[in-house]
C-alpha cells in the first residue's frame, strides 16, 4: 500500500475508542451485589455470559421451584458475550462443512436441532421483551478469490444432495453485488433463514433481567475460586463466602475451568473488530445492503462484517492471535497493528467508503477447541456439568449447550444427550511449547493456502486427516 494511502487508513482510526461498541452503552444495567455470605441452592451456575445465563433461565423455565444461583467474576456479558459480532447462527457444528466432515450420520438431526434452537432464541427474545435488535436476515458467505467460488459452489451442491439446502441461495457475481456492492465479491452463498443479527450486549443484559424476573439470585463481581465435593452436593468458595449446591453448571468457557482436567481442551484465541461511524445516506446507497444480512468471506483468515440499525459497519476477524502459553491478559484486548490491518482490508473491500472513520476498536478471547464446535461432559459423579469450545459461534449454540448441561445434570437421556457430538470430545491441545509450535505452524500454513489458491500443504492435510485444526 502506498504511504499516502496508509496514512489515510491510519487516520480512520484516530478517534476509535478502545472499547466494545456494544458495551459502550449508557443503558448498561447496574451490577448486582457481590456474594458476602454463605448460600445454599439446588443449582449453581458459574459464569454470567450467554452459557451461564441461558442455563439459569432454562433451569427456571423447566422447574420454577428450582432454587438457582448464578455467580459472575465481573459483570454479566462483559467478556465474549459483549464483544462479538452479533451473528446468532442456527448451526451447532460451526458450519455445514465442519458438520459433514465430523458427524455425517447425524448431520440432518444436528441441523434440525440447530434450527429449533434458533427459533427458541427468537421466541425467548419476544417472550421476555428483550430489546436486542434481533433481525433474522441471514448470512452470505462470499467468495473473494476464484478458488473460493468453486468451493462455495461444491458446498451448495453437497447440501442440495443431502436435502439440507432449504433457504440457501446461490448468488453469482452480479447477484451478490446487487445485495452488497464490493468490487472484491465474486460470488456468494446466502443462508436466508439460519442466521440472525442482534446486539450481543443487549441480549446478555436482557437474559440477566429475565433471570432475575424468574427468581434467579445473581451475584456479580463474585469469582468461583474452588470446587469441591460436600456431602451429596458441591461447595464453591468465593472471595467473601461459599455456596453449597446440589448441582453445578460451568459456563466459564475460555476462563480456566474449575474442573482442571478439561482445561487442555481449549485455548484462547484473541479476535479483533472495528466499528465505523454511521454511514450517510449517500454512503449507504453506494454499497446497497438493503436487506441487512451478515457477511463473511471464505478465506482461511476470514473477515466477518454486518450492518447495525444505526447504519454502522462492524468489520472483524482475520488475525487470530494465540498468546504464548495460552495466557489470558487484558493487555491482549487491544492490538493496534491488527486494527490497522483490518482498516486497510475494509477500504479494499469498500473503496467507495474512503474517508469514513472508525468509532470503536476492540478485541477479546474466544474459547477455541480442535474440532471448532462445543463439547460437553460431567464431573464429580454427575453433579457438575460443563460446556465449552464454541469457537466463535456461541451466540446461538450456547442455548443448546445450556439444554445439554441441564439434561446431563438431571440424568436424562434425551435427543441431545444421545448425539455422538455430545458424547464425544475433541482432541486436547498438547502442552507447551508444542501447542505454540503447532498453532504457529498451522496459522502460517493457512495464510499460505490463502495465497496459493487454497492449496493445502502437508501439515494441513495431516491435520485434516485426524480431524484437527485451529480457527477463530
Amino acid at each position: 500500500m502506498a504511504p499516502v494511502a496508509m496514512r489515510s487508513v491510519a487516520k480512520s482510526l484516530s478517534e476509535a475508542l478502545p472499547v466494545s461498541y456494544w458495551l459502550d452503552d449508557p443503558g448498561k444495567p447496574a451490577a448486582q451485589p457481590a456474594l458476602t455470605s454463605d448460600e445454599a441452592c439446588d443449582l449453581l451456575v458459574i459464569g454470567g455470559g450467554y452459557s451461564g445465563l441461558w442455563t439459569a433461565l432454562i433451569a427456571k423455565e423447566r422447574d420454577p421451584a428450582r432454587d438457582v444461583v448464578l455467580i459472575e467474576s465481573k459483570e454479566a456479558g462483559w467478556a465474549a458475550s459483549g464483544r462479538n459480532g452479533g451473528f446468532c447462527a442456527a448451526s451447532l457444528t460451526h458450519g455445514l462443512a465442519n458438520g459433514m466432515a465430523r458427524w455425517p450420520g447425524e448431520l440432518a438431526e444436528l441441523e434440525e436441532l440447530g434450527a429449533r434452537n434458533l427459533d427458541a432464541i427468537e421466541e425467548a427474545v419476544a417472550r421476555y421483551g428483550i430489546d436486542c435488535d434481533f433481525e433474522r436476515t441471514g448470512e452470505i458467505d462470499v467468495a473473494t478469490e476464484p478458488h473460493q467460488v468453486e468451493e462455495l459452489r461444491e458446498l451448495h451442491e453437497q447440501a442440495q444432495k443431502l436435502g439440507l439446502a432449504a433457504g440457501s441461495r446461490w448468488l453469482d457475481r452480479d447477484a451478490v453485488r446487487a445485495e452488497v456492492d464490493s468490487p472484491t465479491f465474486l460470488a456468494g452463498l446466502w443462508d436466508t433463514d439460519g442466521v440472525a443479527m442482534l446486539n450481543p450486549a443487549k441480549l446478555a443484559w436482557g437474559l440477566k433481567r429475565a433471570c432475575l424476573g424468574l427468581g434467579v439470585r445473581i451475584y456479580e463481581n463474585t469469582r468461583g475460586l474452588s470446587l469441591t465435593s460436600s456431602g451429596a452436593g458441591m461447595a464453591v468458595r468465593t472471595p467473601y463466602g461459599r455456596i453449597f449446591a446440589r448441582r453445578v453448571a460451568l459456563g466459564t468457557n475460555i476462563f480456566p475451568s474449575l474442573v482442571k482436567r478439561i482445561r487442555p481442551f481449549t485455548v484462547p484465541v484473541y479476535d479483533y473488530a472495528l466499528m465505523t461511524e454511521p454511514l450517510t445516506a449517500d454512503q449507504l446507497a453506494a454499497i446497497g445492503w438493503r436487506r441487512r444480512q451478515g457477511l463473511g468471506d471464505s478465506a482461511n483468515q476470514f473477515h466477518y462484517f454486518r450492518i447495525t440499525p444505526d447504519h454502522r459497519i462492524l468489520w472483524g476477524g482475520y488475525d487470530a492471535i494465540y498468546p504464548y502459553r495460552g495466557r489470558l491478559d487484558s493487555e491482549y484486548d487491544h492490538r493496534p497493528e491488527t486494527y490497522l490491518k483490518l482498516a486497510q482490508h475494509f477500504f479494499t473491500a469498500f473503496p467507495q467508503l474512503e474517508g469514513i472513520g472508525f468509532s470503536h476498536a476492540w478485541g477479546g478471547a474466544i474459547d477455541t477447541c480442535s474440532r471448532f464446535s462445543a463439547f460437553f461432559g460431567t464431573a464429580h459423579s454427575g453433579r457438575v456439568a460443563y460446556a465449552a469450545g464454541y469457537t466463535g459461534l456461541g451466540v446461538g449454540a450456547t442455548r443448546f449447550g445450556a439444554d445439554v448441561m441441564l439434561d446431563l445434570l438431571d440424568g436424562e437421556r434425551t435427543e441431545r444427550t444421545r448425539l455422538e457430538m455430545v458424547r464425544s470430545k475433541p482432541m486436547p491441545f498438547p502442552p507447551e511449547p508444542f501447542a505454540w509450535t503447532g498453532i504457529t505452524l498451522t496459522k502460517w500454513s493457512l495464510a499460505r493456502a490463502d495465497a496459493r489458491g487454497g492449496r493445502r500443504n502437508l501439515w494441513l492435510k495431516t491435520l485434516d486427516k485426524f480431524g484437527l485444526g485451529f480457527d477463530s
